[in-house]
């Protein structure tokens, strides 16, 4: 693979040369060998083949300015590319033309990769290309791959320099162009996600000569004053030119050493910078810069509304949890309590009470009866009811004792004389 720039020898006077020498050569078969005449198919179709067997033309880079640009509905890219001396016809079929990350415009010095090949029914030569990319890119693309591989070696892009975004910021930085789409953009999804957050702006030119310093300065600023929860480093799209002071050694440097965790959003997702592998996340733009660094507050109220039914699931099934433990140790409480031990006690003794006032009832019963066998009997022998049988008691007035024999009275003593309806009294006449 090689590349032909605009020195003396380019590549249309190169095929035309060839193209030359291969007429020549088919004068030469007419005068020396036997008369042919070549049909215009033939002929192209001759130098067609003779153009694609050259392994040198098979791929090649391409200089020159973009001209006559068309790019009609089959989506196909059709330019022309010259310079003072020539100009070459170029096609780019759809299915490269999808892939490319920068497509030509009218005036535009560009690199062009492909094969040359001939179109037949215009009877032209044309390029067939496969890759473009802007005129001198080649040169830094070398630069950018050295000092990509140096800062490689040192470890400033090792994963585990990383460090993860605060969830909840409160204070954003921001590096980027007070003028620019970029930040228009990133204040634009901030509102719409998370309008709490706070944005500080350090102004910085983003491009041309004198950008690497004054970004430099905007991020050691931040860093200095330490208010912010992390920084962006935003810049919308452009060319490699355009985006290239984010390739500067300091500034990728900067991002590394930061102390607060950084976040860039440069050009748009297809560009490649230095600086996104020095910062702690990397945005495909500055409006992903945004949405990754911020919650979105829609996600935070579903979240809350989630984490609040999840709370208070929680909290009925610990206050069930509770529920269940207290009613044990209240069993345990009740079984352990001296009321237990008194109620039994106490019922107990009203047991004991019941039984032994049975138990007086029921030798109250048989006192009773006994007391009531008693009294009969006494009543049997008590004098009253020998009295009632006819009976009397005779008692000495003077003495008081019972008469019990006559030898006890004496003729003319007084006696007291007791009958059971009464009483009297007597004088012994005769005994």
């Amino acid at each position: 693979m090689f590349v032909i720039t605009n020195t003396p020898i380019i590549p249309t006077y190169l095929t035309v040369s060839l193209a030359s020498s291969m007429l020549r050569a088919v004068e030469n078969l007419s005068l020396f060998g036997s008369e042919r005449v070549w049909s215009v198919g033939d002929l192209t179709l001759y130098i067609r083949q003779l153009i694609e067997s050259d392994y040198r033309l098979q791929e090649i880079w391409v200089n020159g300015e973009v001209s006559n640009l068309s790019r009609p509905a089959s989506g196909h890219l059709y330019f022309t590319l010259k310079d003072e001396q020539a100009s070459l016809r170029c096609v780019m079929w759809r299915s490269q033309v999808e892939f490319q990350d920068h497509l030509p415009q009218n005036g535009e010095q560009l690199e062009a990769f492909g094969h040359l090949g001939v179109y037949e029914a215009g009877g032209q030569y044309q390029l067939y290309v496969d890759t473009l990319r802007p005129a001198g890119e080649g040169e830094r693309y070398g630069e950018f791959l050295r000092l990509k591989e140096k800062l490689e070696q040192e470890g400033l892009f090792d994963p585990e320099r990383k460090r993860p975004l605060p969830p909840w910021p409160q204070k954003i930085g921001i590096v980027t162009s007070p003028t620019g789409a970029a930040l228009r953009d990133v204040i634009h999804v901030l509102e719409r996600r998370y309008p709490l957050v706070e944005l500080l702006l350090a102004p910085a030119t983003v491009q041309g000569e004198g950008a690497p310093e004054e970004i430099v300065k905007g991020l050691n600023n931040l860093n200095l004053y330490g208010v912010c929860d992390m920084i962006l480093l935003v810049r919308g799209g452009g060319s490699l030119e355009d985006l290239w002071a984010f390739n500067d050694e300091q500034l990728v440097r900067t991002v590394a050493n930061s102390r607060i965790p950084t976040v860039t959003g440069i050009g748009h997702e297809t560009d490649v910078i230095l600086a996104d592998f020095a910062a702690d996340v990397r945005a495909a733009t500055p409006s992903a810069a945004a949405e990754i660094s911020t919650p979105d507050r829609i996600a935070l109220r579903e979240d809350l509304h989630a984490e609040g039914l999840n709370l208070l699931g929680s909290f009925r099934e610990q206050l069930t949890k509770k529920r269940i433990a207290l009613e044990k140790l209240q069993s345990r409480l009740n079984l352990a309590s001296p009321r237990a031990h008194i109620e039994n006690a106490r019922q107990r003794l009203d047991d004991i009470f019941h039984r032994m006032l049975l138990t007086v009832r029921r030798d109250l019963i048989m006192h009773n009866q006994r007391v009531a066998g008693l009294d009969h009997t006494l009543r049997a022998v008590s004098p009253t009811e020998i009295l009632a049988r006819g009976y009397a008691i005779v008692t000495q007035i003077q003495a008081g004792e019972v008469v019990r024999s006559t030898s006890q009275v004496e003729i003319g003593e007084r006696i007291h004389i007791q009958v059971q309806d009464g009483e009297f009294e007597a004088e012994v006449q005769q005994k």
